[in-house]
């Protein structure tokens, strides 16, 4: 069994983030490497060469557009590590996982709207009237970008909303 080399954490970008360089997503780095450039990183898999380019001497990852998380939440690519000479492995090769971190740049859509209802005349108070349904297409697990919250901007005191 051969002893994994590999040290990285999980890396993120942060959705529609953009600069004037290309964004610093991490760093792969074998503890193979002692520092002499005698080791390549090569980078394989869902957008390498062009979204994610690597650079091969230090195993620094940069996205190099914008990203929209609700087109694709993450990427999956391979890490490799060669002898700079010789091409040959030194490390076995390895997946790892590029996350989309999401922005709140998605506005609630009500999903059958306009609604319409009708209450009869002389209703009790607390008579439903009608269920109303939104949606968010932001992560609903990162912040609160995709918490819903219904108000009434018209039509109060007469009618409310849980």
């Amino acid at each position: 069994r051969s002893k994994r080399g590999w040290v990285w954490n999980q890396m993120f970008v942060l959705e529609e983030f953009s600069g004037p360089e290309p964004i610093l997503v991490g760093r792969l780095h074998t503890d193979l490497d002692p520092g002499s450039s005698k080791i390549k990183y090569i980078l394989s898999g869902d957008g390498a060469g062009t979204i994610f380019v690597i650079n091969d001497k230090t195993g620094d990852i940069h996205a190099m557009k914008r990203l929209d998380r609700e087109e694709k939440a993450e990427y999956t690519l391979t890490a490799q590590a060669v002898d700079r000479d010789t091409n040959q492995p030194l490390e076995p090769p390895s997946e790892f996982i590029i996350k989309v971190q999401d922005i709140n740049d998605n506005a609630p859509e009500f999903v059958d709207g306009p609604y319409h209802a009708t209450v009869p005349e002389m209703s009790v108070v607390g008579t439903f009237v009608t269920k109303v349904t939104a949606t968010d297409a932001d992560d609903p697990v990162y912040g609160n970008s995709a918490k819903l919250v219904y108000s009434i901007l018209e039509g109060q005191p007469y009618f409310s909303i849980e």
